[in-house]
């Protein structure tokens, strides 16, 4: 099966710290890497927000490229929507 090229933007809260930032650019990178291959990882770091998204005005941005089979983007979705401290995210299926 052949793989499919990914960007993966995430804002991540800064309400418990760097420390959660940290743990969860781990969590889902690990994830990505279990089931597909890490491209280049841009860390935009902390950015004041276009508006407030839970009464939170700064965010920590992260962008990362990978590849993987087509079915793997959703579950990363869904795991990425029920968890805590992640405050926006978008996975884009990049054009070859």
């Amino acid at each position: 099966m052949a793989l499919k090229k990914y960007e993966l933007v995430l804002v991540f809260s800064l309400t418990k710290g760097e420390e959660a930032v940290e743990a969860l650019k781990t969590k889902f990178f690990d994830l990505i890497n279990k089931n597909g291959t890490l491209g280049e990882v841009d860390e935009w770091g902390k950015r004041k927000l276009a508006y407030a998204i839970n009464y939170e005005t700064e965010g920590y941005y992260v962008i990362a490229q990978f590849e993987s089979d087509e079915n793997f983007p959703a579950e990363l979705d869904r795991v990425i929507n029920i968890t805590d401290g992640v405050l926006r995210s978008m996975i884009v299926a990049k054009g070859e």
